[in-house]
């Protein structure tokens, strides 16, 4: 061996949770002891999360992967000979070839595990900013059209066409235009936009970027939510080497364009979710929804046309513009086009990061790539789009991952979160869970929302309770769809959907509480 071996440690913060920090500084330790000099590199986590730390060695032929390595493992792991591709207890094979990550085709997280996060050399030798670079050659009309022809739907929640809203934004005239990134990313078992922030954190600059350019904008901000403190510092660190390389400022890329951009912390609001709640949060005061119209495209932040996208929408446009429209058009069914990054979480053996192109059932997901339930009991029921997704029944598995299917059955993609629940789950709780969250996290902008998720929790309760269940049930049916009419924004509109999705798919779970009580 004629130089050092690399050797790849996420600096995930998933993997430093199970003692990746401890694993690091172990084989530094072992590899002094043992005379010999590796290179050590902290990547992000290649989304294969019960399999975390994982780590990598760079071998001629590939890298090869061992996991979950604990501090104790590191002597056994340098016995074996592990920087050759040693045989151990650990050994996962060639990385590429875990069929975890064989199966899937990743385009926004194609980058996140493999490169170190804040090299910029290793970005642009992995085929980093030719999106932007493409960009700059381009008009902001063409830019536009190149997003919209991709088809590309914003992937927080509401699966709003991206290049309908910039041109929303292109076509309103101010000296000053923003591109905001809302990385509050608050719903429940979703980890996608802290992972990419943290594992290619410049992917997410470009997209920002040629965002701005598309439309005007010179000005932008990523508005980060305060639990995510790596993700925080790695996208400053990034943003700071992106200046000093010319990628951001006065002259991107030598070009004539300006841009420059911020972090934000978030106070840890889930309302910040929505755009206007965080761009009150982002001038300094409480979040709370705004009413619409105007648009945030329109009057946004600070009253200028703003764009506002999250994290996965903004870090699929550089694969668009490099790859071209047609491309990523020609993935994904329907109006559902691309990819989406789905995160499997809550009782499940395998869960993680699977991108995949739209069109996959849930079945595939949740048995295929998830391996069913971590407790090896049958699934019962899954959640699709946060805390105010549907809880769907086991046997709608076979629904394709497709905005509108999802719709027409009363739930949502939204943002790809993906919780598993197995037959032990109580579903009357469950229902309960989606008013109490409500009531927490309202902004108490709207009576519908801000009470009506309150006299939610409290006829639920009556209804587990035994107390009059049938009059009980039909004043729940009556308050959700108030709920759903008259609430200001998607949080109290979407509320009931979960409550709902127990009437309708888990009818037993309530009435048979409300039996038992009695």
């Amino acid at each position: 061996m004629t130089g050092p071996v690399t050797v790849y440690v996420p600096r995930d913060a998933a993997a430093r949770s199970v003692g990746a920090d401890e694993v690091a500084e172990a084989i530094t330790r072992q590899d002094a002891t043992d005379g010999r000099r590796i290179h050590l590199v902290r990547n992000g986590s290649r989304g294969l999360l019960w399999l975390e730390p994982l780590i990598e060695v760079a071998l001629p032929s590939g890298r090869v992967a061992y996991g979950p390595v604990e501090p104790e493992d590191v002597p056994g792991l340098f016995g074996s000979g592990f920087l050759e591709g040693g045989d151990h207890e650990l050994f996962l094979g060639p990385t590429e070839e875990i069929e975890f990550l064989k199966r899937q085709q990743r385009l926004t997280f194609s980058r996140v595990g493999v490169i170190d996060p804040l090299s910029a050399e290793e970005y642009e030798a992995s085929g980093g900013l030719a999106g932007l670079r493409q960009a700059l050659q381009m008009t902001p009309d063409d830019i536009v059209a190149e997003v919209s022809a991709s088809g590309l739907r914003g992937r927080g929640g509401a699966g709003f066409p991206v290049g309908i809203k910039w041109k929303t934004v292109l076509n309103t005239p101010s000296e000053l235009k923003f591109v905001c990134c809302n990385a509050d990313e608050g719903d429940s078992g979703t980890f996608a936009d802290r992972m990419l922030m943290e594992g290619d954190p410049f992917l997410l600059i470009e997209g920002m970027v040629i965002a701005g350019l598309a439309v005007g904008a010179t000005e932008g901000y990523v508005y980060i939510r305060s639990e995510y403190p790596d993700a925080a510092s790695i996208m400053t660190a990034a943003i700071e080497i992106a200046e000093r390389h010319g990628w951001l400022g006065n002259s991107v890329l030598d070009s004539s364009h300006r841009f420059d951009l911020h972090v934000r912390i978030g106070a840890g609001a889930y309302i910040c979710g929505e755009e206007t709640a965080m761009l009150e949060s982002l001038e300094g005061r409480r979040g709370v929804v705004r009413s619409k119209p105007p648009l945030p495209a329109i009057k946004g932040l600070l009253g200028r046309p703003t764009v506002v996208n999250n994290v996965l929408s903004l870090a699929a446009v550089p694969t668009i513009l490099s790859a071209g429209a047609t491309a990523y058009h020609e993935l994904g069914i329907d109006r559902s086009r691309g990819t989406q990054v789905f995160q499997l979480a809550g009782n499940i053996r395998h869960g993680g990061i699977v991108e995949v192109p739209f069109g996959i059932t849930l079945s595939e997901l949740v048995e295929g790539f998830g391996g069913g339930t971590a407790s090896g009991r049958p699934i019962h029921a899954v959640q699709v789009g946060g805390p105010l997704g549907a809880y769907l029944p086991a046997d709608r598995l076979d629904l394709p991952m497709d905005y509108e299917a999802f719709a027409a059955l009363g739930a949502m993609v939204g943002h790809g979160g993906i919780v598993v629940f197995d037959d032990t789950v109580d579903m009357a709780h469950q229902a309960r869970f989606a008013m109490e969250f409500c009531a927490k996290e309202s902004c108490g902008k709207c009576t519908p929302c801000r009470v009506g998720a309150v006299r939610g929790v409290e006829v639920i309760d009556k209804i587990i309770g035994g107390i009059e269940p049938v009059a009980n049930i039909a004043l729940l049916e009556d308050l959700c769809q108030t709920m759903t009419d008259a609430s200001l924004c998607a949080m109290g509109g979407l509320t009931p959907s979960p409550v709902r999705s127990v009437l309708e798919h888990f009818p037993d779970a309530l009435y048979h509480k409300s039996q038992v009580k009695r």
